[in-house]
């Protein structure tokens, strides 16, 4: 099996409305051998991959996809199936595949949804190798390409708290753009975008954020306003710590200034050589070193999330139970290290505790008498942590006061995202009730841990982070207007942003004359790509983008977008479009020609409109593709799906007359005559009247006013018109 060509095809397509990778395959020989004529494929495949027994396939159920290999098929639908799973062992879920055979024999396309072009890519050959290991009766090393592919999924796509909270966002309808290779994703398109970084966004203020690494300073600001902390002070040395201890009154916390996660904190403190041992410790973790009161009671952690409590999980101390015979460290492999919910990656709500790296367990079994190799009596008790592993969820059981309390502390601070620490014995009573003290207010505060409990319900994180950023009803998009078809694209484009600016809305046009903002070309040459769109729905300046789309850039490389809401197909000429593309991306009848175009129309959004031109079949045949309204635009007022169209309240762009109309069922509006249009005019150098060009105006026309922008200023938009280089 050879790959012919790879194609990562990020945007909507003629597959999906998701991004997907497109491996064009030749399978040679292959084309004779399905695979219930290959003894013990079968076997050495599902041996491999057991799971395949979940693919549905053909019959809907599952255990499909293997009825369909022991019956016989090509290795092309295999790999498809093959690849997804991979993908799906790896932790990057795919779920939509595809597998079709072209004109020429033993070639195929195969699809497979990608989250991840680097983790597909691999994951494609990685199945290649293995479909064909399992064809030819040779080895495979299953366990290492998962491990290896694993590894990709880790380091190059979305952690889970990001994740999480773009899947939110992708619920509520709002686009994402992964704007770096790490966890910065933009939430929404142009002006109306807003950036996360994990748990950061961009109304996470860096004052508030420097305020929350000073613990000191965010103390003595809480303490100011009321909320309870514990008593305690900032100390220089060694020895003002424990002087700071007597003054507070033993037993004690100390920890880093500026520390976090957890790191250098020593808790309940009694004597001075424990607290000489401990400020060295927090000193190692960060600028300086707090010396406060011990708070009794169990640590907690609330997210607070716009003001509001979005999750609260509870902290456990961490023990082991001596038997006689095995020392700390064994005890701590086999009764700690083993729970499955522990392990080293992003996943597991627990860490492993791993003792020769945790300064802190080795403080406090020393604390206790005790070194990592000593042996316990049968029956004594270690404690190896007292703080961390904060997994334990009980938003259910938060005191209104505390939680009133933890949102007051996120303010104060200033942070629109906060986990605020605090300690308490008993988190469904107030906490003046039991001396419980807020102790810290973190930025970028972990999800994790309420996403996935040790213990307890999951919590709709992401959601609240996206509502707290996105008002209800909002869905963070902006106009968009997607121009497909086989000629005259560029001039609506440029027709389409000139009246969108005319309009009052700061505009981005991205065509194959270039790419504009506003009346500035800001990038020369053919900016019908997907590059050039993502370039003007990231510009936090644009509040509409005009996009043209070539058939090459659908086939290519997907629409630049995920919805839009208007979607221009001008005409198709199938001729002309094969001969453009025969043999280039297999596109060879008129009917796949068709299922290029029709993608502008499958995204046009529910609110939105397709506008199509009622003269062409194949155009007019994709209005009933259309999620929204549909407008028809027509030289003849009198074709028949127009006065259908009309007769049911649609709406329709027309030419009667010498004039333009915007003509609804109960009535028409009177635009111009076409003589008062400059682009139509003999004067207007290299342009003249033909048939394209007036449906062109009109296509244009049916764009604006699918826009809501007025029959005047529509009018005087295109009156004023004209074909300028450097300019709309």
């Amino acid at each position: 099996m050879e790959f012919l060509k790879i194609l990562p095809l990020r945007g909507p397509n003629i597959w999906t409305y998701r991004p997907v990778l497109e491996a064009w395959l030749d399978i040679g020989p292959l084309e004779d051998s399905p695979s219930n004529t290959i003894p013990g494929f079968y076997e050495r495949l599902t041996a491999w991959l057991p799971s395949l027994a979940g693919h549905r396939c053909g019959i809907g159920e599952p255990g499909g996809f293997l009825q369909r290999v022991r019956e016989g098929t090509w290795p092309g639908h295999i790999l498809e199936h093959v690849t997804l799973e991979l993908q799906t062992l790896a932790g990057m879920q795919g779920g939509f595949g595809k597998a079709r055979s072209t004109s020429v024999r033993g070639v195929y396309k195969v699809v497979v949804r990608s989250r991840n072009e680097q983790v597909s890519r691999a994951a494609m050959h990685a199945a290649r190798d293995l479909v064909m290991a399992a064809i030819e009766d040779s080895p495979f090393d299953i366990d290492a390409t998962l491990t290896q592919l694993r590894e990709m999924v880790d380091s190059l796509c979305l952690g889970p708290s990001t994740a999480c909270i773009v899947d939110a966002a992708t619920e509520r309808g709002i686009p994402s753009i992964r704007l770096t290779s790490g966890n910065l994703v933009q939430l929404g398109f142009g002006a109306s975008q807003h950036r996360i970084w994990t748990a950061e966004t961009d109304q996470t203020s860096a004052i508030a954020e420097s305020i929350s690494s000073d613990k000191d300073l965010t103390k003595s600001l809480l303490q100011a306003c009321g909320v309870p902390v514990p008593e305690g002070r900032l100390v220089d040395s060694a020895e003002d710590a424990w002087e700071a201890a007597e003054e507070i009154g033993v037993p004690v916390v100390v920890k880093p200034r500026d520390g976090n996660h957890g790191r250098g904190v020593s808790t309940e403190l009694m004597i001075r050589e424990e607290v000489v041992a401990a400020y060295t410790m927090a000193l190692d973790e960060g600028s300086g070193v707090i010396v406060e009161r011990f708070v009794r009671g169990n640590e907690h952690r609330l997210l607070i999330v716009g003001g509001r409590l979005a999750a609260a999980t509870r902290g456990e101390s961490v023990s082991v139970v001596g038997d006689g015979s095995s020392s700390i460290r064994q005890l701590i492999e086999r009764e700690i290290n083993t729970d499955p919910r522990r392990g080293e990656a992003e996943e597991y709500p627990l860490d492993l505790v791993l003792i020769d790296q945790n300064p802190a367990a080795i403080f406090e079994i020393q604390r206790q008498g005790f070194t990592a190799d000593s042996i316990p009596a049968l029956g004594t008790q270690v404690i190896i942590q007292r703080n961390g592993n904060v997994a334990f969820d009980v938003t259910d059981l938060v005191h209104p006061d505390v939680a009133a309390a933890a949102s007051l502390a996120a303010r104060i601070v200033g942070l629109d995202i906060a986990g605020v620490d605090l300690v308490a014995e008993d988190i469904s009573q107030p906490l003046d009730m039991q001396r419980g003290a807020i102790v810290e207010v973190n930025a970028g505060p972990g999800l994790l841990m309420h996403l996935k409990p040790a213990e307890g319900e999951p919590r709709p994180v992401g959601k609240a982070i996206v509502d707290s950023l996105f008002a209800e009803g909002t869905s963070g998009r902006i106009p968009i207007v997607g121009i497909t078809g086989t000629s005259g694209k560029t001039l609506v484009a440029q027709i389409v942003a000139r009246l969108v600016h005319l309009s009052g809305k700061h505009v981005g046009l991205a065509c194959s004359k270039g790419l504009y903002l506003d009346q500035r070309l800001v990038e020369r040459g053919d900016c019908a790509t997907w590059t050039a769109a993502q370039k003007l729905l990231m510009n936090r300046t644009v509040e509409a983008a005009v996009i043209e789309n070539s058939v090459a850039t659908i086939l290519a490389e997907g629409l630049g977008y995920d919805r839009c809401q208007v979607g221009i197909v001008t005409n198709i000429d199938p001729a002309l479009d094969l001969a453009k593309h025969f043999g280039e991306y297999y596109v060879e009848t008129p009917e796949q020609v068709y299922n290029v175009l029709r993608t502008q129309v499958d995204v046009v959004l529910r609110d939105g409109v397709a506008v199509l031109n009622a003269a062409d079949p194949l155009v007019a045949q994709m209005a009933e593709l259309c999620d929204g309204e549909v407008i028809f635009f027509a030289r003849d007022a009198k074709l028949a799906i127009v006065e259908k169209h009309l007769k049911h309240g649609g709406r329709a762009v027309l030419l009667g007359a010498d004039r333009l109309i915007l003509a609804t069922g109960s009535g028409e509006v009177l635009l111009t005559k076409l003589e008062a249009i400059p682009l139509l005019s003999l004067e207007c150098e290299g342009f003249s009247a033909s048939n394209q060009q007036v449906e062109h105006v009109l296509a244009a026309v049916a764009a604006a006013w699918a826009l809501g922008i007025s029959p005047e200023l529509i009018r005087a938009g295109i009156e004023t018109f004209r074909i300028v280089n450097e300019s709309l």
